[in-house]
């Protein structure tokens, strides 16, 4: 996993799309919106598809297709991820861009959702071919990016070397230095401290409010992490030196289990050495998926896309699900979950602190001042209790689920903002 802003992967049964609005449309149910606003909120405001030639490393040139897409900015500048994939389609873009348009608003981060990608296989570009096609890439977006227009991030495929990369590229045509024109950039060209790990340190201070929520006692509380990377490593060390018993983790090639509890700073994650986690000396070794329907408290699937689906939800054991990776949970798992009174903490709010640390990043480049880790680690925690509390309100208030929770508190904020504004004739 790398450590993006962004949204969620589509639902195996409906595209990405059909999907966000769904939701937004779940969401307006429960609220007095103008039907106007949310026929808006049903479609983006802009689409770009550019051509992008590249150069190989044996003097031939290939064409590669890109795509950024803007789904709403009436709260403020565009913010989404790049991610290099051979999967990436216009469709995916614009569903992917209305979930940050919500995870911002969640977040109250003064952004709007973008999205964005190269149809490509970034593992058959040398490093040299990625290079060349990022700069390129930035060029043909130049008109369309800004760090008061559209902020850029890491995504699938990319990493803050790709957003060094871009920014150098972006700032030689604009004849300045613009460190604020992306997000997730190494901290010595304007990256901030605490970025990488934002995503899985915010799973874990969710987990451990909603395990406060539900009165449970944090060291008496087992936890399950399928995908022990980026998001699922960090969320893991946070809840295990809180004194929760993080008993699976797991990677591509297997899980292991121990009953006891792991030190999870002795398990390398995936990322530091791949394959350390599947061969650790454990007790037990298991399969991603039998890591799913362990008898545990909290499972943290942290990995990949559609992992929990209608073929095993009724299979979960776990008492409560926390969403680490980018929708791991379909829409039949959803309602079967909610049926069995399951409760799913959703990805636009646990995992939302690589966006809302993409915000301080922006902040400190705007600013030309860097914050200490410290102070980043203080301030998310700050964002993160205030947007908990803001969707714990409305889960308390409201019969509904915790994800419908979230998505009326991103609604109605962005709803209020476009009443606010109005409608340019």
């Amino acid at each position: 996993m790398t450590g993006s802003d962004d949204s969620t992967e589509p639902n195996a049964e409906e595209s990405a799309v059909e999907t966000a609005r769904r939701q937004l449309e779940r969401a307006a149910a429960h609220l007095d919106v103008d039907e106007g606003t949310v026929e808006r909120l049903r479609y983006p405001k802009d689409v770009y598809r550019v051509t992008i030639p590249v150069e190989r490393d044996d003097g031939t040139t290939e064409m590669f297709t890109g795509y950024r897409a803007h789904h709403d900015s009436v709260r403020g500048p565009f913010k989404g991820g790049l991610r290099y994939h051979p999967d990436v389609t216009e469709d995916e873009c614009v569903g992917l861009s209305m979930w940050m348009t919500w995870k911002c608003a969640v977040m109250d981060l003064p952004f709007g959702g973008a999205k964005g990608g190269v149809v490509v296989n970034p593992k058959e570009l040398s490093q040299n071919e990625k290079e060349r096609l990022t700069r390129r890439f930035a060029e043909e977006l130049r008109p369309v990016i800004g760090p008061m227009k559209d902020i850029p991030a890491p995504d699938m495929g990319t990493d803050p070397q790709t957003m060094a990369w871009f920014m150098d590229a972006y700032s030689m045509q604009e004849g300045q230095t613009e460190p604020g024109v992306v997000t997730g950039k190494p901290p010595v060209v304007g990256g901030s401290h605490g970025r990488e790990g934002a995503p899985g340190r915010s799973v874990g201070i969710i987990t451990r409010e909603a395990i406060d929520f539900y009165g449970w006692d944090i060291e008496e509380t087992t936890v399950a992490v399928q995908g022990f990377g980026s998001v699922g490593a960090n969320a893991a060390r946070y809840l295990d030196d809180r004194g929760a018993s993080v008993v699976a983790v797991s990677d591509v090639d297997g899980a292991i289990y121990d009953p006891d509890g792991f030190d999870t700073n002795d398990v390398e994650d995936h990322d530091e050495t791949p394959g350390m986690v599947s061969s650790y000396d454990a007790p037990e070794s298991l399969t991603n998926d039998e890591l799913l329907e362990l008898d545990v408290d909290v499972l943290i699937p942290a990995a990949i896309g559609n992992v929990l689906t209608g073929g095993n939800a009724r299979d979960i054991q776990a008492d409560m699900i926390v969403e680490g990776a980018n929708g791991p949970t379909t829409s039949t798992a959803d309602q079967i979950f909610e049926e069995r009174e399951i409760p799913v903490i959703p990805d636009i709010l646990a995992n939302a602190g690589g966006v809302t640390v993409s915000y301080f990043e922006w902040l400190q480049d705007i600013n030309r001042r860097s914050w200490r880790l410290e102070r980043v680690h203080e301030e998310l925690e700050t964002e993160m209790l205030r947007a908990w509390d803001a969707v714990r309100e409305e889960y308390e208030s409201r019969d509904v689920t915790w994800r419908d929770a979230t998505y009326i508190v991103a609604l109605s904020r962005i709803a209020e903002a476009h009443d606010s504004r109005g409608l340019w004739p």
